[in-house]
């Protein structure tokens, strides 16, 4: 790996563990105490730790934590392939540790429960519904991304705006499909718990929103310089 890449790749294994351990942890918690979290506090535990690890890595790394932000990037040409594969196994890995150490904290029924928190699609929720509700969900992250922290024209709220927006798409979208917007937040706990139930929904739906998101405000709403 590039020395240059070496820093912000940490960042983004250390910002994608913050979000999959604080986030998939709230969601084993509420299994272990019977539902005291609730959906809202799973979704304010993914909100509020998004917007902590953007804000404290967001200047190192661009605090992407998520493969369709990358792509994202890669798609409006703010980044090289080479750099979005390096940035993207580190959040593959910064899932998996998470999750590995999840996996050790909680007890074997309670994981066993809830698959570590992996996402998973809601009863009578297809394979083509639930890519849809991920493609509309990661649209609207990416889209307030681009609008916060991309454009210069942004205010400077810091991870604020991106965190609120991943905590009310967990409480529209959680109970449809677990509301992962990101391939990271899936592949580690399913790695870890063995749970693959329409994981390729976690890819396709998020990949697709995210690039449309980015192409489209980077295209049409970015000021030209």
């Amino acid at each position: 790996m590039e020395k240059s890449l070496l820093g912000p790749c940490i960042a983004e294994f250390i910002g994608t563990f913050a979000l999959v351990f604080i986030g998939a942890g709230a969601i084993c918690t509420n299994q272990l105490t019977n539902g005291q979290v609730t959906l809202v506090g799973i979704a304010l535990a993914h909100g509020l730790a998004l917007s902590v690890a953007i804000s404290a890595t967001g200047h190192i790394s661009g605090a992407h934590f998520n493969p369709a932000v990358t792509l994202g990037f890669v798609a409006t040409g703010r980044m090289k392939g080479s750099a979005a594969g390096a940035y993207i196994l580190a959040q593959l890995l910064g899932a998996i540790v998470a999750s590995l150490f999840l996996a050790v904290i909680f007890p074997p029924d309670v994981k066993n429960a809830v698959n570590l928190g992996t996402p998973g699609l809601g009863e009578g929720i297809g394979i083509g519904t639930g890519i849809l509700v991920e493609i509309i969900l990661t649209f609207l992250l990416i889209f307030s991304i681009f609008g916060t922290a991309v454009d210069p024209r942004a205010p400077k709220i810091g991870g604020f705006g991106i965190g609120l927006t991943v905590a009310f798409d967990i409480l529209a979208g959680g109970p449809l499909t677990g509301a992962s917007m990101n391939p990271a937040r899936t592949f580690g706990p399913a790695l870890v718990s063995g749970f693959w139930d329409g994981h390729i929904v976690y890819w396709i739906g998020p990949i697709i929103g995210g690039v449309v998101a980015a192409l489209i405000y980077n295209s049409l709403l970015m000021e030209k310089s």
